[in-house]
């Protein structure tokens, strides 16, 4: 009797051991779909590393070219200034003028355009005031006098045009 008494124990245990392992271990296709959730989320993370990497080097490139742009700007600005002042030597002038010219053909290809702000009202996201002038000549918040020339390229503004406004 004692036989069939430890024969009844033995499989009492390896029934609850069995059922042990079974609470433990998940079922496959639970386990399967843990892994494929897990699968999509480090493919989805993957896709938008890939999109925002893309987006980086894109405006990198041109942030280098404005940047670049940036510093030739003062250089059309004395250009500028050149091409006013009194000179004897007509040819001299319009040397002058024909750099001018060539300096804005080439800021236009590169998709640089000036600012325009005499006359326009006054945006504070193209415009830098840093005079104001009563003129009863002009509507209320109009950019009276142009200062600096300013300049954009596609969206991005790489200076402010420094202007007058009136009223």
């Amino acid at each position: 009797m004692t036989k069939k008494k430890e024969e009844a124990k033995q499989e009492e245990t390896t029934q609850a051991a069995g059922a042990e392992c079974q609470a433990e271990a998940p079922a496959p296709k639970d386990e399967m779909k843990e892994l494929n959730d897990k699968y999509l989320r480090v493919l989805a993370e993957y896709d938008n590393y890939r999109k925002r990497s893309q987006k980086e080097r894109e405006s990198l490139y041109g942030d280098a070219q404005a940047a670049a742009v940036a510093q030739l700007l003062p250089v059309l600005d004395n250009l500028y200034l050149a091409s006013q002042q009194k000179c004897a030597d007509e040819e001299f002038k319009k040397g002058v003028d024909l750099i001018i010219k060539q300096f804005n053909e080439t800021l236009e290809k590169m998709g640089v355009q000036e600012i325009e702000a005499q006359g326009k009202p006054f945006d504070p996201n193209l415009h830098d005031a840093v005079m104001h002038v009563e003129n009863d000549d002009l509507p209320e918040n109009t950019v009276a006098v142009v200062m600096r020339r300013g300049y954009v390229m596609g969206e991005r503004v790489i200076r402010h045009a420094m202007v007058q406004v009136a009223n």
